[in-house]
């Protein structure tokens, strides 16, 4: 099924208001999850939500011992929580369902309800930001002077290269997750489609439309670890004294 994005101009920029919306979203779901695991914490056996965030944490703090020093990593622990927490909330938001209306807004039928990381806008954003991220904890660890030097290592002429490397890492960091995410929802549209096709077409479809729901499940949170591990191996790399 064809369909448009709600997309306004404002000062000259273009908006697409269902990437507003659902990135917004996500980030009030990531909140109101870390806020409940923070208020179930006890003096004692931690039970409910205090497991799961105790859970995803530890998770965390074994995917930065692989990448870095623990306690050099114990740091970037909040960052990793926030990644995890977004990303995959983002990556879900579009599975059970999209949203499409009949609007006046970019197009006939309008998409509304989608995962937000299906847009490379907000993907590229994620990527450009933690970029930038390594680059400032690269400069608080080694000073600007130390920092400069890192791109001349191993030798004076690999200055090129590295710059290259950092752009190439921002450009494969959120396409690899936009990729993904994009490909199942489109997937997942072919397949919801055919239940337009007739009562034959709905119960073909049944079947494969749970099946790929439950795969790209599991593409959803492989892609969340992937882009947690990238940025802490990106992390890594910047604030390592052997770089």
């Amino acid at each position: 099924m064809e369909h448009g994005h709600p997309i306004v101009t404002f000062l000259g920029i273009d908006f697409n208001l269902s990437t507003v919306m659902m990135s917004t979203i996500a980030a009030l779901i990531a909140f109101l999850i870390a806020r409940a695991g923070a208020k179930a914490v006890t003096e004692g056996a931690p039970s409910g939500m205090q497991n799961v965030m105790e859970y995803i944490i530890e998770f965390i703090r074994n995917t930065i011992a692989s990448t870095m020093s623990l306690k050099q990593g114990e740091r970037y622990i909040g960052l990793g929580f926030t990644i995890v927490m977004y990303i995959f909330i983002s990556n879900m938001l579009g599975l059970p369902f999209a949203i499409v209306a009949d609007t006046a807004i970019g197009g006939e039928h309008t998409l509304w309800w989608k995962s937000p990381t299906a847009d490379p806008h907000v993907t590229l954003t994620l990527s450009v930001a933690i970029i930038i991220l390594t680059q400032i904890f690269g400069i608080k660890e080694h000073g600007v002077g130390g920092f400069l030097g890192s791109y001349l290592k191993p030798q004076a002429w690999m200055l090129p290269l590295n710059i290259i490397e950092q752009i190439a890492n921002t450009l494969t960091l959120g396409l690899r997750l936009f990729g993904n995410i994009y490909a199942g929802e489109v997937l997942l549209t072919l397949l919801a489609a055919a239940v337009y096709a007739g009562v034959f077409g709905a119960v073909g479809a049944a079947l494969p439309m749970l099946v790929w729901q439950a795969f790209s499940i599991f593409v959803g949170v492989i892609q969340t670890f992937v882009f947690l591990i990238l940025t802490m191996v990106y992390i890594s790399h910047r604030v390592s004294h052997d770089h």
